[in-house]
């Protein structure tokens, strides 16, 4: 449906792009068309709603211009977008049951308190839901419109957060977290296998011949895998920035351009780039860890918690003395140890912790980053609390 609405969008005129023409569109291929009858007009709906909204989006800056949508690089969703026809009963403590539009009673695993039966109210209720499908199956999730009160402010300490590979987040008061594997011995040997299986199957396809339903479902057993590795990333993610949201009133973080730390050093056939191979797995281990969702959901959960979050300028945190402010790329002695060279100074201690410390220095002393025009600005504090205060 969306890709029949995007040809339909770069075919038509501008003057006739409309709402409604639209709409008129997608009524008349819905009779003419046997697939598109199958979804339920609502969630045509839902699907043209969502294709405005994405050129909104656009036009505003927010967002690049909708394109095509792969079946591949792409989450298969369908919406639901009223939620009185879902009827949604709990028949047990881990079970419940919905009904979805043209499709009937389905079970569903209930991994969260809803407001059904006499939770339900004016104020607190189900307004929809969106099915979605990944390698790991079906999954549906429920829009919840719910009144909740002005958190008060957060009466916790200030912490500085540095990100790294080796500790994924080290905070200034010497507080660390940390994670495994995110597969086990066993799941990563297997999808060794499934990835050498492919591509022994992928050599001996022929150019231009169809992909096989073997190579197929190997593809599948690998998407498996390293979706069930996303999500215990997610899951350790989502625990680790609550704790830090419940335990914290102000967090700081370095505004770090993470596009830019990822680029490739390949280079050009005039002027290769050096170390290709090394800066390829430093690459996949930045995206791995996802510092920018980590952020993300820290910032959400400390405005629901009351608390605040604030950016400081990255260069030199790393580089930069927390005792005297001595800066010099010689202080990191090692990955994880810092000495200050510095021959007044001499302090030694965790690189991690060491920067964490600037960049909730940075921040104490008025250099927190404020977006304004879509760009950032520093803004530098009138005055600054005494020690003993802090």
């Amino acid at each position: 449906m969306w890709n029949l609405l995007h040809a339909w969008w770069r075919m038509m005129p501008k003057e006739k792009r409309t709402l409604a023409l639209a709409d008129a569109a997608i009524g008349q291929a819905r009779e003419d068309i046997d697939f598109l009858t199958v979804l339920p007009a609502q969630a045509a709906q839902a699907v043209l709603k969502a294709y405005f909204q994405a050129w909104k989006n656009c036009w505003e800056g927010r967002a690049d211009a909708p394109t095509f949508k792969g079946r591949l690089r792409t989450v298969l969703s369908v919406d639901i977008p009223q939620g009185r026809d879902l009827n949604i009963v709990r028949v047990h403590r881990w079970w419940g049951q919905v009904n979805i539009p043209k499709v009937g009673r389905v079970r569903f695993r209930w991994t969260k308190d809803l407001p059904v039966g006499k939770r339900a109210g004016v104020e607190n209720r189900i307004t929809g839901a969106r099915l979605t499908k990944d390698a790991l199956g079906w999954h549906i999730g429920f829009r919840v419109q719910g009144l909740e009160v002005e958190p008060a402010p957060h009466p916790g300490p200030d912490v500085g957060i540095d990100v790294g590979i080796t500790v994924p987040l080290a905070l200034s008061d010497g507080t660390t977290y940390e994670h495994g594997e995110w597969l086990t011995k066993k799941e990563k040997a297997k999808l060794l296998h499934l990835e050498q299986r492919a591509a022994r199957r992928k050599r001996h396809r022929r150019p231009g011949e169809r992909t096989s339903r073997r190579l197929h479902r190997t593809y599948d057993r690998i998407a498996g895998l390293r979706a069930k590795a996303k999500r215990r990333a997610l899951d350790w993610q989502h625990k680790t920035t609550t704790a830090i949201a419940r335990t914290y009133g102000t967090v700081v973080v370095e505004a770090l351009t993470i596009t830019n730390m990822v680029t490739s050093a390949k280079g050009s056939i005039e002027e290769p780039g050096k170390n290709v191979a090394q800066k390829s797995g430093l690459n996949r281990s930045i995206a791995q860890e996802a510092w920018g969702r980590t952020v993300t959901m820290l910032t959400y959960k400390t405005a629901r918690h009351g608390g605040t979050l604030h950016k400081v300028p990255a260069p030199g945190t790393s580089r930069r003395c927390s005792a005297c402010g001595f800066t010099t790329p010689g202080n990191r002695e090692s990955q994880a140890v810092f000495v200050c060279r510095n021959p007044d100074c001499g302090w030694s201690g965790n690189a991690d912790h060491n920067a964490a410390r600037n960049v909730l220095h940075l921040y104490r002393t008025g250099h927190a980053l404020v977006p304004a025009a879509g760009r950032a600005v520093v803004r530098r504090a009138k005055r600054v609390k005494p020690a003993a205060a802090r």
